[in-house]
């Protein structure tokens, strides 16, 4: 694993899966395209410490041409250059209050947090699970009225 400076670009495209997250990730070594690993960023520029695990090449063919680019997977990433103003340092709850226990639960959203339902106003997703899991995890939170902190990788309740 290495750890590279640099800058990345995300942005959501539309595939025959649904919306996932592409990026373009600019270092001192080179530019590399950026699969994984940026699944809960908001479309935007990033900069930061990038930690990699791997690089390769990696080809696909779209309106019958072949394209070759060189990949890399990222495993962390510690962001600079954001607004890092000191919030409370409140742990993130995973205990129901009693007003949000006697509430109806729908079934789908129990399923598909699993251990992290209910939902507390801060909710970390794994990002190790499987990536269309990931997706419909962000999509429903954006639903209900979450945001995404890059800084921590925490999604927030709008208030």
């Amino acid at each position: 694993m290495i750890n590279l400076t640099g800058t990345i670009t995300v942005k959501t495209i539309n595939g025959r899966n649904g919306d996932f997250n592409v990026g373009r990730l600019l270092t001192e070594i080179g530019e590399f395209n950026v699969k994984e690993g940026i699944e809960e960023y908001a479309p935007g520029q990033y900069a930061g410490q990038f930690s990699i695990s791997r690089i390769y090449p990696a080809a696909y063919v779209v309106g019958g041409r072949y394209n070759v680019e060189v990949r890399a997977t990222v495993v962390s990433i510690a962001l600079t250059d954001m607004d890092t103003q000191p919030e409370s340092e409140e742990p993130l709850v995973s205990e129901p209050e009693p007003e949000d226990a006697q509430t109806e639960v729908p079934n789908e959203d129990t399923v598909l947090f699993g251990d992290n339902w209910p939902l507390s106003d801060n909710v970390r997703l794994d990002p190790t699970i499987d990536r269309p899991v990931l997706r419909r995890q962000a999509a429903r939170l954006k639903e209900l009225g979450y945001h995404f902190q890059p800084l921590g990788r925490v999604w927030k309740q709008d208030a």
